[in-house]
Formats: C-alpha cells, structure tokens, sequence
C-alpha cells in the first residue's frame, strides 16, 4: 500500500512538473466546449398580431490552440477551430379565443465558422492566466430555421443565408484559464466581442444598423507539452 502512495505521489509531482512550462517550450492544447451567442441588432420577429422576442443561442466549438511560453508569465498561443453561434427567437404560440392557431418552435439564425484565434496570456499566478488577442472566422455556414404548426399542419423551414452574409469575420476574444495543477486539464473561458458587420450591405435596409456576433464560449482541454 505504501509503494501503491509512494508511486501514485510520484507520478503527481511528474506531472505537475510537466504542466509548469519553461520560456522557450511548446504546448498544445486540444479541446471542445460550448458557445451562448446573440447577434447584436437582430430585430424582434413579428408574424402578424403578435412578436418573437430574441433569446440565446446554445452551440458547440471543438478545435485547439498551440502556445509558446516566452517567459515565465507570458505566452502566444495560436488555434484552430470549428464554432456554432448566431441568435434564437423565444418558442410563442398564437390564440384566437383561447384557442392555440398557430405555435412556432426553434426559431434560429445559425452561423457556423472556421475560426483562428490569437492570444497573449499573462499568467498572474499557477495555472491562472487573464488574455486576449484577436480572431479570424471564415463563414461556412448560414441558415435561418423554423418549425411552424397550424392546426394539424407542421411546416419545417431550413433557408440558406450564406450567399447574404460577409464570409469574413474579425472579433476581440478576451478571457481568464486555469489549468488544474495536479492534471493537464485545462478550462478557458472568453467573450469574443464581434467588430465585423455579418449581412452584405446590399441587403440592409436604408438607416439599418449591421448584425455582429457576440459570443461567450466555455471550453475545456488537454494540455501537453510538444
């Protein structure tokens, strides 16, 4: 039982030690998590007497980073990743005489991108780091969704938007992580702030404000040294 502690205290410290990386050395960090977003100017929906109000949109991103720690409380890291985002509209149901006409469900406008983020850490203390940086998406996709149910007929609306939207995007990602001393577990969480406007200009209305992603993303990973 003491060798069983003994070798289980060791193999710890080994990979605590590991998971302190000198400046000058490589690591890489694959991960998945989840994305809350809206797009910011989204009108409400209005379908006859009554409106849609927005709510957020639950996606998912999976990819990783590569980082290069320049000293010991500074490091660049550079990723890749696929990410789900864009807006939902609340589930409503339309009565005439409390009586249910019309109810529509999973109302959605989805954005999916190619994404490579770039990002200063600056660790304050083990394991935890505050960053920031920039990051380039690449639409791939864009569709708005809707089930719609009238009476005893349910319609299912899938409308590709890719050919209206800018397939170029640029965001601010600032966030906080913190590795797990005693496993290479990482979790990170940011806020990418949306700088690009999504729909082309020639669809926009006169005096219309542009749509820009606003996303929260939640991601935990591996982190080993290359």
């Amino acid at each position: 039982m003491k060798k069983f502690i003994m070798i289980a205290a060791m193999m710890i410290g080994a990979i605590s030690a590991n998971a302190q990386y000198e400046p000058g050395t490589f690591s890489l960090q694959p991960y998945i998590g989840s994305t809350l977003s809206k797009v910011s100017n989204m009108p409400k929906l209005t379908e006859g007497d009554f409106t849609l109000d927005k709510s957020l949109y639950a996606g998912f991103v999976i990819g990783g980073e590569a980082e290069y720690q320049l000293a010991k409380a500074f490091s660049l890291a550079a990723g890749l990743n696929f990410s789900m985002q864009g807006c939902q509209w609340e589930d409503t149901s339309f009565k005439v005489n409390g009586k249910t006409v019309a109810e529509y469900e999973d109302v959605k406008f989805e954005l999916s991108y190619i994404n490579l983020p770039i990002v200063a850490n600056i660790y304050l203390f083990k394991g935890f780091a505050i960053k920031g940086g920039v990051q380039f998406g690449f639409l791939v996709g864009s569709n708005f969704k809707m089930t719609e149910k009238l009476e005893n007929n349910k319609i299912s609306i899938d409308r590709d938007f890719k050919d209206n939207c800018n397939k170029f995007d640029i965001s601010i990602p600032v966030g906080i992580s913190y590795q797990v001393p005693t496993i290479p577990i990482y979790i990170d969480s940011r806020v990418l702030i949306g700088l690009s406007d999504i729909v082309k200009k020639e669809y926009m209305s006169a005096g219309e404000e542009n749509c820009k992603n606003q996303v929260f993303q939640l991601t935990v990973g591996y982190k080993f040294a290359l």
